[in-house]
Parts: structure tokens; C-alpha cells; sequence
């Protein structure tokens, strides 16, 4: 067992041996555990809450491909470049955009019913911010990710897959030779399995979504806690581009203080003609991009804030009063029953809408395999940084990079020879390091750090309060810690990926994409065209943050990733 860091938890009371696991239950991970199942290898998933509650559940808008009539990969492409800012790895768009059509169709096979037209039977298509065609497939008017979840549940019971639910992984288990061997994992609630336990296998794929809650309000669950990423962090892997945190331009506001997760109004509802005005009626995105309120998140994100800001106002509103009733009801049902949830109703009267944390575009770096710098250890979905999204991720890309993505890590997966499962009860972490844990009140004081520091504008004196803050909360290595718990272990997680996100924001001293540095405005290419690399060194008194840059937007390759 090679030495690391880790949480500090109880020993193992159970134990499952497996070919692979898979660590989460939306696109990316159901995918990958599908198709991992299908080439023979004994896969297990753990999903932190039920099967189907998985972040995809979530996304409204739709999968992004070129799927329309005259639209091509090479224009999906082109405008996922220029979303990017200048930061996405050329070719792992490529794959993206060239793969992804053919990823889609399967996922239709594998039972996935999308919306299509009544004239010609084919699956209907809108567009979104960033998009210069109709290539955004939905389902359910504005349910996607509920019917991509739906269908991909039903094939992984349908396969028989063993599932661990309710499940907060805890650490990557690691070989004599620093290969993965499983992971650790905490079963909230009785059953089977419960209490500390591990999972044995020679393949670990991420595939925990987001990071959300590590800001006060999101449209993040509740329980996107950014724990892949400290999982790989802690054991040794790099995560790349944390600073590039996309708020997404239309939340419906609920209030000043509101917390927690917010519902989403999604960009489909201007891409099909809703206009964004302020409080006096006037579109003031138009004249700020040739798409007006189509433009990039970045963009609209920045729009908002600054007429925010000119009008010393809590909030912007989104105007679809000429869709009508019926348009609503048929197109956008889900948004429409949470709008007159909170006693809003878009038919007769604006929706208020403000900037929240929305997607993470790092996260654990990989290659094109979705390998990372551990060996055996993989990653897909929001958790990984495959460098498609750049600076900024443009719209609905982010469920066609899970399938994607997923599909090539079990075909790497599958050409490997099948390894002998770590045996099912050795010291588990021998050799680690435990980390202190923060009170669980800490969520709360790092979330509220985070927005008013680290949020859609930053400076270098706000990123550095943000820092001190953070300094402040970290436990004290010679005083009591905090009882091992969930609450403690997501306070843990969160305070880690805070860091390292406040550490690369502030070595950033551009403003690009959706990372908008009040003090440096302006985009620096010659400077800032590259990436940010970031990995957890033990030392003799904790553990400190090595950060360094890439040569290229290219990311390096990965040494010793994959399973030899």
C-alpha cells in the first residue's frame, strides 16, 4: 500500500470483490457500468443516494449533437471551441463532436425516448446559448436528464448489475504497487451492507458529478459535494481548471439569502425566443453579442451582473409571456410548476432570474481513455477534466461528454486482461495518513466563504480573504477532531476542493471564460493560454497544494494512468 492521505473513518466491517467499480449513478457512471458489465467484467456501482438519483436527473435543456439536417461535427466543434475561450483541447472536441451522434443513437436503443416532431416524426431539436444550430435533443419538454436516467436504470436492473445505494465513497484503496485496488465507502442506513465497508477491484471509475454545494446556492443537489475530486486529490491524482466554476445565467431567485439548491430556468426556454430584460422591460444583451441572450454562460453570467450592478438590483428577468399557456405547458412543464411553486407564473408575468454555481468545468485530469495519473483509476462526467469544455462548458455538452466518455473508458477497460480482484480483507488504508475533519458547521461558513470570495467576480482581495477563511476553518492537527460522520466527511471534501479552487483563481490573473477577475479584465493569451495543474503533496507537518502549468491547452499525457 503506497502512502497517501485519507479521511479519517473506521476500519472495514464488509467487504465486495469486484472486476470494476463504478463511483456514481448518472449518464457517465450507468453508461460505464453498462458497458464495463457487457464485456463480462463483474461491475459494481455505488451511488451515494437511490439509483435514479443521480445529478443527470436534473438536466432540463437536452444532449448536444449534430443530429440536424446540414448541421455537422465540425460546427459542433466550432462553437464548443469558441465557448471554451480559448482553453479546450482541440482534440478531445474531436472526439466529442465526432463520437457523440453515434453515442446518442445508442443511448435511443438502449431505451432513451426523446421529443419529436409531429410533422416529421424526427427527434426535435432547439438550440441554446452558444449554439449557432438546432442540435439540443430533449425529452419530456424539459426533462431530459429525467428520461436519460429512466431508461438507463431500467437497462442496469434489467442487466442485473449489483448496486451499493446510499453509499458516501470515502477513499481510493491503493495495491503495494500504487495501482487502485477499490475503495473505501460509508452505507448511510441498514441493510445488506451498512456502516464502513470497501469495494475490491483493480478498475475505479468517478463518476460523481459536481461541486456545487460548495457554494451557498446552485442548482447542484444537495449531496454534489465534490467528493470524487477529493478522493482522487488524496490519492494522488491531478485535477486541472477548478477555477473555471460556470454559473449559470437564469436561477430562478428566490431572495436575497436564499441557500441551498435552486431551481433551474434552462437555457431552452431562450432558445426557443424568451428575452432576458431588466425591471424597466429593455433586452440588455442585445449589442453585448451577436446572440444576444443565445450568447455563451459566461457572457450572459457577466451580462447580468453588470446591469445588476448598473441598476443596483437583486436580480434580471426572462420574459416569455408571447410563448402562451399551451406553449408552456407542453414545453416546459417542469419549469413552469416551479415557478408557481414559489407563486411565479411565467404566462402572465416575467420570472426573476440571478447567476448560480451551476458546473464544474475541471476536475480530475485525464486523457482521452478517461485514465487518470493513477494508475487504474478513471474518470468521467462533471468530475473529470477531459479538456473538452475550456474555460467555459458550452450548453448541453455535459451530458454528451458523460456517454461519450464513459463508453471509451469500459472499451479501454475491456482490452486490458482481467486482473485478479485485491483480496477482500487486507489493512485496507495501511500506510495512509489520516486527515483531521472539520466540525460539520464548517459546510456552511466554507459555502458562504466561497460565494462572497469566490464567486461570479473575484479579485485578488477577495480570493485571498476567501483563502484566509478557508486557513481558518482547516481543523487543527493537534487539537480534538471531529467525530467521523458524513456530515464531517462532505464538510472534509468540501473544504479541500475549495482550496484548491480559491488557489487556482487566484494564480489566474486573467479573466476568461467563466473565471472573471475584476482586476485583471481582460484575457491574456500569451500568459493564460495554457492550464493550471493541481495535485496534493503529504508533507512532514500535513499535506500542502503543488500548482503548476501546462505548456499548451493540450494537457500532457497521463504516466502511469490506466490499468497496466
Amino acid at each position: 500500500m503506497t502512502a497517501g492521505l485519507r479521511l479519517d473513518a473506521p476500519r472495514s466491517g464488509w467487504a465486495i470483490a469486484a472486476d470494476v467499480v463504478v463511483v456514481g449513478s448518472g449518464v457517465a457512471g450507468l453508461t460505464a457500468a453498462l458497458r464495463c458489465a457487457a464485456s463480462g467484467r463483474k461491475t459494481v456501482i455505488v451511488t451515494k443516494a437511490r439509483l435514479d438519483a443521480g445529478s443527470t436527473r436534473w438536466a432540463q435543456g437536452g444532449i448536444a449533437a449534430a443530429l440536424g439536417e446540414g448541421d455537422t461535427p465540425g460546427q459542433h466543434l466550432d462553437d464548443t471551441l469558441v465557448a471554451g475561450a480559448g482553453l479546450c483541447d482541440e482534440e478531445a472536441v474531436r472526439t466529442l463532436v465526432t463520437e457523440g451522434p453515434d453515442a446518442v443513437r445508442r443511448l435511443i436503443a438502449a431505451g432513451a425516448r426523446f421529443d419529436t416532431s409531429a410533422e416529421t416524426g424526427r427527434i426535435a431539436l432547439t438550440r441554446e446559448g452558444g449554439h449557432h444550430r438546432r442540435r439540443i435533443a430533449h425529452a419530456g419538454g424539459d426533462a431530459t436528464g429525467a428520461e436519460i436516467s429512466r431508461a438507463l436504470v431500467a437497462a442496469v436492473r434489467d442487466a442485473g448489475i449489483e448496486t451499493v445505494e446510499n453509499a458516501l465513497v470515502l477513499d481510493l484503496l491503493k495495491d503495494a504497487g500504487g495501482h487502485a485496488a477499490g475503495v473505501s465507502l460509508h452505507v448511510m442506513g441498514e441493510g445488506r451492507h451498512d456502516g464502513v465497508g470497501a469495494v475490491h477491484a483493480p478498475a475505479v471509475v468517478l463518476a460523481t458529478g459536481g461541486m456545487g454545494q460548495v457554494f451557498s446556492a446552485t442548482t447542484n443537489p444537495s449531496v454534489s459535494t465534490g467528493d470524487g475530486v477529493a478522493l482522487a486529490l488524496r490519492a494522488g491524482a491531478e485535477v486541472s481548471d477548478l477555477e473555471f466554476v460556470q454559473f449559470h445565467p437564469t436561477v430562478l431567485y428566490l431572495g436575497p439569502g436564499s441557500e441551498g439548491q435552486q431551481p433551474l430556468v434552462s437555457e431552452a426556454v431562450r432558445g426557443e425566443g424568451a428575452h432576458l430584460v431588466d425591471a424597466d422591460g429593455e433586452r440588455f444583451m442585445v449589442g453585448q453579442h451577436e446572440l444576444a441572450e443565445l450568447a455563451p454562460r459566461d457572457i450572459v453570467a457577466k451580462g447580468i451582473m453588470r446591469r445588476m450592478r448598473e441598476r443596483g438590483a437583486d436580480c434580471m428577468y426572462l420574459d416569455a409571456r408571447h410563448f402562451g399557456a399551451r406553449m408552456w405547458q407542453e414545453r416546459f412543464p417542469t419549469i413552469l410548476a416551479a415557478c408557481r411553486a414559489h407563486g411565479i407564473d411565467p404566462v402572465t408575468e416575467p420570472v426573476p432570474v440571478a447567476p448560480a454555481a451551476h458546473y464544474a468545468s475541471g476536475g480530475v485530469r485525464t486523457d482521452l481513455a478517461g485514465r487518470t495519473t493513477v494508475p487504474g483509476l478513471y474518470a468521467c462526467g462533471e468530475v473529470a477534466c477531459t479538456g473538452v469544455h475550456g474555460a467555459n462548458r458550452l450548453a448541453s455538452n455535459s451530458l454528451l461528454e458523460g456517454l461519450v466518455f464513459a463508453e471509451r473508458i469500459a472499451a479501454d477497460i475491456a482490452r486490458t486482461p482481467v486482473r485478479t480482484p485485491a483480496p477482500a480483507d487486507p489493512g485496507d488504508l495501511a500506510g495512509t495518513r489520516t486527515v483531521p475533519l472539520p466540525p460539520a458547521e464548517a459546510r456552511y461558513a466554507i459555502q458562504r466563504t466561497m460565494t462572497a470570495g469566490a464567486g461570479v467576480l473575484r479579485s485578488a482581495e477577495s480570493l485571498a480573504r476567501a483563502a484566509e477563511e478557508l486557513a481558518a476553518l482547516a481543523p487543527d492537527e493537534t487539537g480534538k477532531p471531529a467525530e467521523p460522520g458524513v456530515e464531517t466527511w462532505e464538510a472534509a471534501n468540501l473544504h479541500l476542493v475549495a482550496g484548491v479552487l480559491v488557489a487556482a483563481a487566484l494564480r489566474r490573473t486573467e479573466t476568461r471564460g467563466c473565471h472573471w477577475r475584476e482586476d485583471h479584465p481582460e484575457r491574456d493569451d500569451e500568459s493564460w493560454r495554457r492550464h493550471l495543474v493541481v495535485a496534493l503533496r503529504p508533507t512532514a507537518g500535513g499535506s500542502e497544494l503543488a500548482v503548476g502549468t501546462t505548456d499548451s491547452t493540450a494537457f500532457p499525457p497521463v504516466t502511469g494512468g490506466g490499468t497496466p
